[in-house]
């Protein structure tokens, strides 16, 4: 063996078998963390094959596009647009204050903090569309209840990443700040605003976007927008009318991500 060779360190036999172990045993679990979700969501290809073809019809039957209420469809897309932008927008104001709860170098005192990320949580872990069936039952049908659902599921969403962007700023403002005995307020506006402006705009622009596709099914519940057109046509088998709808929704989807893009880009 060449000197070379020698100089290189020597793994121990009980080191490298307990990695391979560690390596078996890991494939071992997520083989059957796939096995058991393939069981329960129910797989089946054969229905897939026999589907295609009642599919491909469908297709055939919605060309040409029905744009014969094409006033009605344009509004009803504007509704979805309003739902998701004054959605995003109370959501960006409730996250103004969670957001400083949760931020660790903000919030030092753990029984403020944890109990804020706590709530974030819960609002970033239930959809949109939970929260807009939820106001259905509450306020009835329409677009409002649509703005309450994407309002807090954005809320949750917007504080949590804003958070993450306030915490990963240098200490060296905020201290400055802090030994002048500033409030918080005064930390926060003077501190820590110049430094992360340009990422929490970005943050909710982004979110706006999303919320702009996802507003597009609201209507399957009952909260306004072109969804509730969607699902008509759909239950009628207006397939023309369908394609019709799907193309505004691309439209629509793809200038709004265009825009953001665009726009968040612009911060940079």
């Amino acid at each position: 063996m060449s000197p070379a060779l020698d100089r290189l360190p020597q793994r121990p036999f009980a080191s490298v078998a307990a990695g391979r172990f560690r390596f078996v045993a890991v494939l071992a679990i997520v083989t059957a963390f796939y096995a058991l979700c393939l069981h329960y969501a129910d797989i089946d290809l054969e229905r897939l094959w026999t589907g295609i073809p009642r599919l491909i019809a469908w297709a055939m039957r919605a060309w040409p596009p029905d744009f014969a209420e094409l006033d009605l469809l344009l509004a009803r897309a504007l509704e979805t647009l309003a739902i998701a932008t004054i959605g995003t927008t109370i959501g960006a104001v409730i996250a103004v204050p969670a957001c400083v709860l949760a931020a660790r170098n903000l919030t030092p005192n753990s029984f403020l903090r944890t109990p804020a990320r706590w709530v974030l949580n819960a609002l970033r872990g239930i959809d949109s569309f939970v929260f807009a069936l939820l106001f259905v039952a509450a306020v009835g049908l329409g677009p409002f209840a649509g703005v309450l659902g994407v309002a807090l599921h954005s809320a949750g969403t917007i504080a949590k990443l804003w958070s993450e962007a306030i915490e990963a700023i240098e200490p060296g403002p905020i201290e400055a700040v802090a030994m002048t005995g500033a409030t918080r307020t005064k930390i926060v506006v003077f501190a820590v605003l110049p430094d992360v402006l340009p990422s929490l705009t970005s943050i909710v622009l982004y979110v706006w976007e999303v919320n702009a596709r996802a507003s597009t099914v609201l209507g399957l519940v009952g909260a306004g927008g072109i969804g509730q057109e969607l699902k008509n046509s759909v239950d009628l088998l207006l397939f023309p009318r369908v394609f019709a709808i799907l193309i505004i929704i691309l439209v629509m989807v793809t200038a709004i991500d265009q825009l953001s893009a665009w726009l968040r880009r612009r911060l940079v």
